[in-house]
C-alpha cells in the first residue's frame, strides 16, 4: 500500500512539474515522448546519467529539453542553479550561452543582407576599414632560434562570407601557441573592459594567421560580425540590434548581455570541481562590461532559445513573427567549407552554424543536414530538419568537462528516436 502512495504521488508530482513546465515554455506539450515518435525509456536513461554526474559533483545541475514535430517532448530540470546557495535549478534559469549567441548574430547579419543593406561576397573592410590594413603573419624561426613573424599582403580580401563561416584568417589566442595567438592574448581580444569598436579597433592592428579563406579556423570573426551590425545600424549597440530584429519579435524576454538586478537570483552558476580541480573562470552576468561579445556574450534560458530554435525549424518564423527568409535559412544551413582543412571528418560549416554532412566519418550521431552550435560552458543545441527535431541542454560546467557531457547528451538524445 506504501508503495502504490508512493508511486501515485511521484505520479503527481511529475504530472504538476509538466503543467508547470507547459506553462513556461513556448511549444505545447505532448502527452507523452512516445507521441513523437521517441522513447521515454531512453529519456530516463539520460536523467538517471544526469544525476549521477550531479550527485558525484561532475556539474551542479542541467535544464535539457527535446521537441519533435512542434512539441515538447521532454524536459528535465536537475541539481542546483547555485551550489553556494542550495538554490535548486529552475526551467526558468538564466545561463551564460557563450557561443550560443554566435547564430543569433549571424541571423540578424543575414537579415541586413536580405534588406540589401550588404553582400556576403563584399570585403569586411568595405565597412570596417581597419580590417582591411592587417597583413598574415607566417611565423618562421631566425637564425638564432628565436621566432619571428614575418608579414604579406594577404592574396585576398577578407570577406563576410568569411566571417560568417570562419575561414576570415582571424583566430583566438587560447586556441594555440603562435606568436600570433600570444599577440591576441597580450592586445587582451576579447576583455570585457572594452568596446566592440575598441575590440576590433585594437584587433586590426595584429596579423591574420592564414589568408583569408585558406582554411576553417574557429575565430573571433563573429565579434567582429557584431560590429559589422552596430555599423550597418548607424551606430546602435549590438544589444540594441538583436532585441529589435530576433530577441523581442520572438519573445525572447530574459535574453540580454546583462542580467538585470531583479533578475540575477536566477543565473546559473558554476560549481565546485572534482577533487578540487580548478574551475574555469566564468563572467560576472552583472558586471556592467561594456563589451557586448557577439561570439560569445549572451545569457538566456530553455524557453527563450526554444523559441529562437523554434523559428529556424519553422522555417525563419515563429508564432507569425519571421526573422529569417526560409531561402536564406537554407542557404545559410548549407555547408560552406567544403574541402578547406580545419573541419572534423563529417561535420562541416554554414553560415553560423555547423553543419553534419556524412554521417559515418563523425564520431557522434546524427542527420545529413543536422545543423547547430555549442557554448564554452558546455552548452548546446541542434536542429534536424529530416526528424523535425529540437535539442537544447543548458549547463554551466568547466572546459575540461564539457565536450564529454555534451557528447554524451547528443549521442543518449539519438537513440531516443524510435519511429
Amino acid at each position: 500500500m506504501k508503495m502504490m502512495k508512493g508511486a501515485l504521488l511521484a505520479a503527481a508530482l511529475m504530472s504538476v512539474a509538466v503543467t508547470v513546465h507547459a506553462q513556461q515554455l513556448p511549444l505545447p506539450m505532448a502527452a507523452s515522448p512516445e507521441e513523437v515518435g521517441l522513447s521515454s525509456e531512453q529519456f530516463k536513461k539520460l536523467e538517471a546519467v544526469t544525476k549521477a554526474h550531479i550527485d558525484e559533483g561532475l556539474l551542479p545541475g542541467a535544464v535539457m529539453l527535446v521537441a519533435r514535430r512542434g512539441k515538447v517532448a521532454w524536459v528535465s530540470v536537475q541539481g542546483k542553479r547555485d551550489v553556494a546557495s542550495g538554490d535548486p535549478m529552475k526551467l526558468d534559469s538564466i545561463f551564460r550561452m557563450y557561443s550560443m549567441t554566435k547564430p543569433m548574430v549571424s541571423v540578424a547579419l543575414m537579415q541586413m543582407v536580405e534588406e540589401g543593406k550588404l553582400q556576403i561576397s563584399d570585403p569586411v573592410s568595405k565597412y570596417l576599414p581597419e580590417i582591411g590594413k592587417m597583413k598574415v603573419g607566417t611565423e618562421v624561426t631566425g637564425a638564432d632560434g628565436k621566432k619571428e613573424l614575418h608579414l604579406s599582403d594577404p592574396t585576398r580580401a577578407m570577406t563576410v562570407q568569411d566571417l560568417l563561416r570562419h575561414t576570415s584568417g582571424l583566430t583566438y589566442g587560447s586556441s594555440g601557441t603562435t606568436l600570433i595567438n600570444q599577440s591576441y592574448v597580450d592586445a587582451k581580444i576579447g576583455d570585457r573592459s572594452f568596446t566592440v569598436e575598441q575590440m576590433v579597433s585594437n584587433l586590426s592592428k595584429l596579423s591574420l594567421k592564414f589568408n583569408p579563406g585558406d582554411r576553417w579556423e574557429y575565430s573571433v570573426a563573429v565579434d567582429v560580425q557584431g560590429r559589422l551590425l552596430e555599423v550597418l545600424s548607424g551606430g546602435k549597440k549590438l544589444h540594441d540590434v538583436l532585441a529589435e530584429r530576433i530577441w523581442q519579435p520572438l519573445g525572447m524576454v530574459d535574453t540580454g548581455f546583462q542580467v538585470p538586478a531583479d533578475k540575477v537570483a536566477r543565473a546559473a552558476q558554476p560549481g565546485p570541481r572534482l577533487n578540487g580541480q580548478p574551475m574555469t573562470p566564468r563572467f560576472k552576468v552583472d558586471d556592467g562590461a561594456p563589451y557586448e561579445s557577439g561570439g560569445g556574450g549572451s545569457l538566456s534560458t530553455m524557453a527563450d532559445y526554444l523559441r529562437f530554435t523554434s523559428a529556424l525549424a519553422n522555417g525563419g518564423a515563429f508564432q507569425g513573427k519571421r526573422i529569417i527568409g526560409k531561402q536564406t535559412l537554407a542557404f545559410m544551413t548549407a555547408d560552406h567549407t567544403l574541402n578547406r582543412p580545419g573541419r572534423p571528418a563529417g561535420l562541416g560549416f554554414g553560415l553560423g552554424f555547423e553543419v553534419r554532412t556524412r554521417i559515418g566519418d563523425s564520431a557522434i550521431e546524427g542527420s545529413v543536414g543536422e545543423y547547430g552550435w555549442a557554448g564554452n560552458a558546455g552548452t548546446i543545441f541542434w536542429i534536424d530538419p529530416k526528424e523535425q527535431l529540437i535539442a537544447i541542454y543548458l549547463v554551466q560546467v568547466s572546459d575540461p568537462d564539457r565536450v564529454a557531457l555534451r557528447n554524451q547528451f547528443r549521442t543518449m538524445v539519438q537513440a531516443a528516436i524510435i519511429d
